[in-house]
């Protein structure tokens, strides 16, 4: 009954966002209420679901969003996004602008989380496509795919070390497979965006002409200036994310490891970030930070995005709160198929809350006491459960994810794009990684 309820409440928002154009807040917030109340949930517990998702949501990545979308309003107003796009182009050439951003995706989803990735990167996405005369669709469908990868199969990324403490796998293993895999899977990604993305055309600033971008160009900041707002923050961010895992906890007491903990947070790296756009006008002029001004506009567009994301969070704290979970964990449980158990529960896991860090924690605790028994006894067979875990991380982005949300809203896609791009594309990369890892298992 909860997986037929959560399929209506999946229609529900599809049909009230792309049929009959309602704004995604209500039709998220309608969904939610629809969910909480046909499962019998105590009125108490949906009312405590709807403030905490909302709230939780908003407090772990909104501040980031605003400060993301800042930074990128000067990278774009003072012309440094151009600048940089003009010399990436001069290097990679207006063809492989696609796998350019699902490379750097790959990368910088290692130590950072993938929304805050796609944030962080979203500027230069969308200069990169209007330069190279490119759809955003396809390019940010590469670079969302690029940052997902790395962020349910590589250490030291939170979910897939989670997974790996609680199954006692080896990390070392667990890196060296989850970056074959991904790395295979990324050449998938790439591919599906250029071919298939890439066809629905989506201008990346219907605002600005050809002659604007040279003209914008002309007086931008230097390359070496252009780039220190988004260097700069993914240089901290990993910063800490190296020396927190290579030094373990006994580092933790050390005051220099503190203040890298701290300059690392993404929070600090992108408060950082945005004080040196800040440097990026010519001549600063005050009026840039009023209402009226660039920060005026970037925050009121930033609204939209924080509402809907918030609203995402809704839907998926009340799936949790449900018992979803555990359902779909009680439905494949007694089903012994191999590899392809932990992939399916974490994939349905997924699919039903929307978080791929909620997805492969619980799977793995699942899959700890049925290891010995399904014969997941040696380390590299351990290892390649928790890539399978990773993998079903990636099926299916939907309504309940902020991903989903944050790309359809960032680049301007409808949600009916969303899904047939994005939720598409990761199911194909997902299974294709499941797949990868199955035929791995059957030669170890």
């Amino acid at each position: 009954m909860l997986l037929f309820l959560l399929i209506v409440s999946v229609l529900i928002i599809v049909v009230l966002t792309a049929k009959l154009n309602v704004h995604p807040f209500l039709a998220l917030l309608v969904a939610s209420l629809f969910y909480g109340i046909s499962t019998g949930m105590p009125l108490d517990v949906l009312i405590t679901s709807i403030e905490s998702g909302f709230g939780d949501t908003l407090g772990k990545i909104g501040l980031v969003i605003l400060l993301g979308v800042l930074i990128g309003a000067f990278l774009e107003q003072t012309g440094a996004a151009y600048k940089m796009a003009e010399f990436v182009l001069r290097i990679i050439g207006k063809k492989n602008v696609h796998a350019a951003m699902g490379i750097l995706g790959y990368i910088v989803s290692i130590p950072v989380f993938a929304d805050s990735g796609f944030i962080i990167l979203n500027p230069l996405n969308k200069s990169l496509s209007k330069k190279a005369n490119l759809s955003v669709a396809g390019t940010s469908i590469a670079l969302i795919l690029g940052l997902m990868l790395t962020h349910v199969m590589v250490p030291p990324t939170p979910g897939p070390i989670a997974a790996a403490g609680i199954l006692d796998a080896d990390i070392g293993l667990v890196m060296v497979l989850g970056i074959a895999v991904s790395l295979l899977c990324l050449i998938v990604a790439i591919l599906y965006a250029q071919r298939v993305a890439s066809k629905t055309y989506i201008d990346p600033n219907p605002d600005l002409t050809e002659e604007d971008i040279i003209e914008k160009t002309k007086s931008a900041p230097s390359i070496f200036k252009s780039f220190l707002p988004i260097v700069v923050p993914i240089l901290l961010i990993i910063s800490k994310s190296v020396l927190l895992f290579s030094m373990g906890d006994a580092a933790k007491d050390d005051f220099l490891i503190q203040l890298i903990s701290f300059l690392g947070s993404p929070l600090i790296a992108l408060l950082i970030g945005l004080l040196l756009a800040f440097t990026l006008p010519k001549k600063f002029d005050i009026a840039m930070l009023s209402e009226a001004g660039w920060t005026g506009k970037a925050l009121q567009s930033a609204s939209t995005i924080l509402l809907i994301t918030g609203a995402g969070g809704i839907f998926g704290k009340i799936l949790q709160n449900s018992g979803i979970g555990d359902n779909m964990a009680q439905l494949f449980e007694g089903i012994m198929i191999g590899i392809w158990l932990p992939f399916l529960l974490s994939a349905a896991i997924k699919t039903a809350q929307g978080s791929s860090t909620v997805a492969l924690i619980t799977t793995a605790s699942i899959m700890a006491p049925l290891m010995a028994s399904m014969g997941f006894d040696s380390e590299i067979l351990k290892a390649l459960v928790v890539i399978a875990i990773g993998a079903g991380g990636l099926v299916v982005p939907h309504a309940n994810d902020s991903s989903f949300w944050v790309v359809t809203q960032l680049t301007g896609m409808n949600v009916k794009t969303g899904y047939n791009l994005y939720t598409r594309g990761a199911m194909i990369i997902g299974f294709f990684a499941a797949f990868v890892v199955f035929c791995i298992s059957l030669f170890v």
